[in-house]
């Protein structure tokens, strides 16, 4: 994603987005962890570290910002809509603040429930 501003043009990668979501959506409440958005043989796994950033897709869009699709894994208890709430209220804001970019929409995905 790139922008134009007085001093010149920004490149932000796609990568970084997803950096800054996963960072994000880990440290809500409720949230075990990200999860590994290619499950062919249907196990889910916890993403750690800089493998994080895989449990995140980002769509730039045709008005300049973009759509994060999160996949997560929730602790078993946890109100799973309160929990989705406060990842999209939260992903969209750290991004929008941290990059300068608008973000469209936030789709979050629960692909496991573990203690």
């Amino acid at each position: 994603m790139q922008f134009s501003t007085d001093l010149g043009i920004i490149g932000i990668s796609n990568d970084v987005i997803a950096t800054v979501a996963s960072d994000t959506a880990s440290g809500c409440f409720g949230v075990k962890g990200l999860a590994d958005a290619s499950t062919i043989d249907g196990i889910v796994r916890i993403l750690k570290g800089e493998t994080r950033k895989k449990g995140v897709k980002v769509r730039c869009l045709d008005d300049g910002s973009v759509a994060l699709q999160i996949r997560i894994i929730v602790l078993n208890g946890v109100n799973i809509q309160a929990a989705c709430r406060s990842i999209i209220k939260e992903v969209k804001y750290t991004v929008s603040q941290r990059t300068g970019i608008t973000v469209g929409s936030v789709e979050v995905l629960v692909d496991a429930v573990k203690a």
